[in-house]
Order: structure tokens, then sequence, then C-alpha cells
């Protein structure tokens, strides 16, 4: 009795922390509509399909998306089952309803039987952050950020994710554009826990990257794999073997109580279509507050 009993006990921890971990995928999905992809194998039509079931074969329980317009929200409303979608609608971003008119959409779904609704918000990555589309820092295009915290229903853990996208064009927009979010993640405690993902459009040596290490950000794929350097992120539809090893520019970064168990670039590509230009990253997390 005491021996079973002892099993027990040992076993209880294990799967309480097994429950405890949260699985979160960063995917840069492309625009859709561009006339340069209007080939077959890259239009939206050709690879939508794959997209979702790329993104959700790593069964997570949090998706943050870029470059999301009308008709992939739409999609992936529809089939993202059993996951609620934050981040598209209003306040409006630009006059247009069809097309990419040079604003693509951070949104966040997260699964509606694991996680609780606490709050949500959005701003823009300028001078004017309550002005949507508002451009600031010779940034080439607007860009945004969203946000969602959320309580873990079987833990009571509250936490908050963030996605971000940085502009492509501008070093200036881009180390801006993080000084302003890192002074906005700042109003946090400390021990609360928090998820940034991404697309930087810069590396690790860049100073976006550098400025979110030195303000206690950790990027999950660094605290598992160390310093060596995967290779590029944004691939531009081509074959690991066209691509000379490069620098990665889509991030999970944490901030606060948060132990990284295992992080990795998904490189699937079924039927020789890729589903972005981009490759996701999938992290696990585990709150240790």
């Amino acid at each position: 009795m005491v021996a079973l009993a002892a099993i027990f006990t040992a076993l209880v921890p294990s799967f309480a922390k097994k429950q405890a971990t949260h699985k979160v995928i960063t995917a840069n999905v492309r625009i859709t509509g561009l006339e340069a992809d209007e080939v077959p194998g890259l239009r939206w039509d050709d690879r939508k399909e794959i997209c979702k079931n790329v993104i959700l074969a790593g069964k997570p329980d949090l998706i943050c998306l870029q470059e999301v317009i009308y008709d992939s929200w739409n999609y992936f409303k529809k089939e993202f089952k059993g996951y609620q979608g934050f981040g598209f609608e209003g306040p409006e971003m630009d006059p247009w309803t069809e097309g990419y008119h040079f604003i693509g959409k951070n949104c966040i779904f997260y699964k509606k039987s694991r996680y609780e609704f606490v709050s949500a918000g959005s701003y823009w990555l300028s001078e004017d952050p309550v002005i949507a589309g508002s451009i600031s820092w010779n940034s080439a295009r607007a860009r945004h950020c969203n946000w969602l915290r959320l309580r873990d229903k079987k833990t009571g853990e509250e936490f908050r994710v963030i996605s971000i996208h940085l502009d492509h064009i501008s070093d200036e927009a881009r180390q801006e554009q993080t000084k302003f979010f890192i002074k906005e993640a700042a109003q946090y405690q400390e021990d609360f826990p928090q998820i940034l993902c991404g697309d930087f459009n810069s590396g690790r040596k860049n100073l976006p990257y550098q400025d979110l290490r030195a303000a206690g950000w950790i990027e999950t794929w660094e605290q598992i794999h160390g310093e060596i350097e995967y290779g590029f992120t944004a691939h531009g539809f081509k074959a690991d073997t066209k691509k000379k090893p490069g620098r990665r520019i889509d991030f999970i970064f944490t901030k606060g109580p948060v132990e990284t168990l295992s992080s990795e670039v998904i490189t699937d590509h079924p039927k020789g279509i890729y589903p972005s230009d981009h490759y996701f990253l999938i992290s696990e997390v585990r709150f240790t507050k």
C-alpha cells in the first residue's frame, strides 16, 4: 500500500506538469492575391489547405499569424475549428475590402476548450499608437501589435500572448517599433508570463533582437539550441538545397517565469507545395511561477 501511494504521488506532479504546457506556433502565412504568386503552387487557393494542415498538425494551443487579409482570415476562422480568433476586425486599418493595401494583420487564435478570454488589445507601432494605420520612423508600411490576455481553465494561470510584424524596409523603423513594444510590455509585472511571436524582418545580430534580450526577453529557439543559427526562415518558396545557411527572422520570445521545453522550425511542404514563403516555428513552454 505504501509503495503504491508513493508511485501515485510521484506520478501526479509529472502529469500536472505535462498538462500545464502550452504549444504555440508563429506563422507568417503570406499576403494573398499578390501578382508574383499567380503561378501554380504559390496561389492562395493552391496552398491554403496545406497551410492549415501544417499548422494544425503541430496541435498548437496558440496560433499567432502575420500577413492575414480578408480571404485568409475568413478561411482560418472557418477551418480552425475549436479555436477563437482575434485581431482582424476593427478598427478598420484601411478603406479597402479586397487585396493587399500595405497592411497585413497579425491575428491570434486560441483553443476555446483550454483558455478563458480575459482581455485583449491592439496598438500601432508608431508615434500615434491609437491612430489606425499611422506610420512613423520612415516605416514603409503601417505596423501594429495585437495581444490577448488568457486564463488557463485548468490551472488558473494567466498570461499574455502577442503577435507582431516589424517593417521590412527601414532599420530605423524596426528599431523604434521594437523599443515601443518593449516599453509597452514593461508595464506588466516581472512575474507575469508573456509570449511574443512574430516576423521581425531582422536577425539575432540586429538591434531589435539585441534590445529584446537586454529587456529580459528570451528566444525559445536559442534557449533550446544555443547560438547555432538554423538558417533562413523566410525561404521565398525555395527548397533548402537552393538556399545557403542564413539567419532566422521569425521568432518566439518569452518574458517572466516561462521555461521553454522545445522549439522547432516547421519545414513541411506536402506534395512539394510550401504553406508560405516563411517556415513556421513551434515551441512548447511551461509557466514556472
